[in-house]
């Protein structure tokens, strides 16, 4: 029997753009950066990041799902972030859930440091002041309790799981999300993820790492909007972000069926682990991740028409994915993109939101720029350096890795 393929049917995104789909696609288009000053905290003398991606305040976002009575005990934000990016792109979907729905409907919806910052607050205030945990701490710090929530606030009574594979988790959920579909286990899936990492451990532990991003001596009054610079020879680490993003999959013959729209679909796809070490990516398995997920779509390297990038701007993770696309692609590698040079690194959340910018490219011929780019001659490539570019794509490639060497690939194919 033929596996049923995944479409895309709905989708929504928070990111340091912007809080609905049109301003973020507006600025991510021409060029702007959602970089700016680390507020979420005051920031001691010495400590050693100033600069973040930060998502807008939607406090004044409509959200029935969750009162403010709710809110008080569902107090991470990584609930109110996610659970509106899914109420916003189920309708956009036009899918209602009721009774007769909910048990084809399944949930991979996820995040990669979930609510940590419940935790963190509860042992400074036991530490400080001797107070006892709110109740709700820790299922508010529990990663698959986004997923958890998702389902109550949808109605969906399918199979659930929290995929988690670091900065690929996003992307992870969508191709789990797939699995389900084409083993017919469900109709539709919520997929997703959101991280709110931005609290001082965390961001102060990526820093000691030499993760984050670290000034140039001599520059550390350069504009935070300069700061991410993927593929770029004076690339200094990662901008540390947070974000939300939903996508919502079906398969096609339930999307027929109940006259849903769609012009993507989830072509192929592969999933690798690097087995080489925590950090440091592998060139071989994430060369054979790429080509795996070609094939499966297939196609071969010669159809692809744009590469989305995971580019991260560190110094060897930059390099070693740009060796894996050589070779995959040799000489004819198409334009690539790196979506962090405008957003930073949201953790789980990225490759999602990367894969929903990379989505609208695709509707409206479109490639977003690279910023903030410096050619390395170690690395030279067509990162779309100069702005963006139109451009009809038919194929797209989505990359994203995580720590602990977990690789995932997609292949996106414009079928409308």
């Amino acid at each position: 029997m033929e596996k049923k393929k995944a479409v895309i049917v709905g989708y929504d995104a928070i990111s340091p753009l912007g809080g609905d789909m049109a301003s973020q696609w507006q600025r991510a288009r021409t060029g702007e950066s959602g970089i700016g000053p680390l507020t979420r905290f005051p920031l001691k003398d010495g400590f050693p990041v100033r600069i973040a991606g930060q998502m807008p305040d939607i406090d004044h976002e409509p959200y029935p799902f969750l009162s403010a009575r709710h809110q008080a005990a569902w107090f991470s934000p990584v609930f109110k972030y996610g659970m509106l990016t899914v109420a916003r792109a189920l309708e956009r979907s036009g899918i209602h859930i009721d009774a007769a729905l909910a048990p084809r409907v399944a949930v991979t919806y996820s995040s990669a440091v979930g609510g940590l910052d419940a935790v963190l607050h509860a042992d400074r205030m036991l530490q400080t002041e001797n107070r006892l945990p709110h109740p709700y701490t820790n299922p508010n710090s529990c990663i698959n309790m986004i997923g958890g929530k998702i389902a109550m606030q949808t109605g969906a009574q399918g199979p659930i799981t929290a995929t988690i594979t670091a900065c690929a988790t996003g992307l992870t959920s969508m191709l789990v999300g797939a699995m389900l579909l084409a083993q017919n286990r469900a109709d539709v899936v919520i997929c997703g993820a959101v991280d709110c990492a931005l609290v001082e451990p965390i961001i102060a532990g990526f820093a000691t790492m030499n993760g984050a991003y670290n000034p140039k001596p001599g520059q550390e009054d350069e504009s935070p909007t300069r700061a991410s610079r993927p593929f770029s020879l004076n690339r200094r680490g990662f901008i540390i972000s947070e974000g939300a993003g939903a996508v919502i999959l079906a398969t096609r013959e339930f999307a027929d069926a109940h006259g849903l729209a769609y012009t993507i679909e989830l072509a192929g796809w592969s999933m690798t682990s690097d087995a080489h070490h925590f950090v440091m990516p592998y060139m071989e398995t994430i060369r054979r991740c790429m080509s795996d997920a070609v094939k499966d779509a297939g196609l071969s390297p010669g159809d692809i028409d744009a590469v989305n990038a995971h580019a991260t701007s560190t110094r060897a993770g930059d390099k070693v994915e740009v060796e894996a696309l050589r070779a995959v692609f040799g000489n004819r590698l198409p334009p690539v993109s790196a979506n962090k040079s405008q957003i930073g690194h949201a953790m789980g959340a990225s490759s999602v939101i990367e894969t929903i910018l990379a989505l609208r490219g695709m509707e409206e011929d479109l490639i977003l720029p690279t910023i903030n780019y410096e050619p390395d001659p170690e690395i030279l490539l067509d990162c779309v350096e100069t702005g963006a570019r139109g451009l009809s794509q038919q194929h797209v490639l989505k990359n994203a890795f995580g720590f602990g060497g977990c690789n995932a690939c997609a292949v996106f194919r414009r079928i409308n």
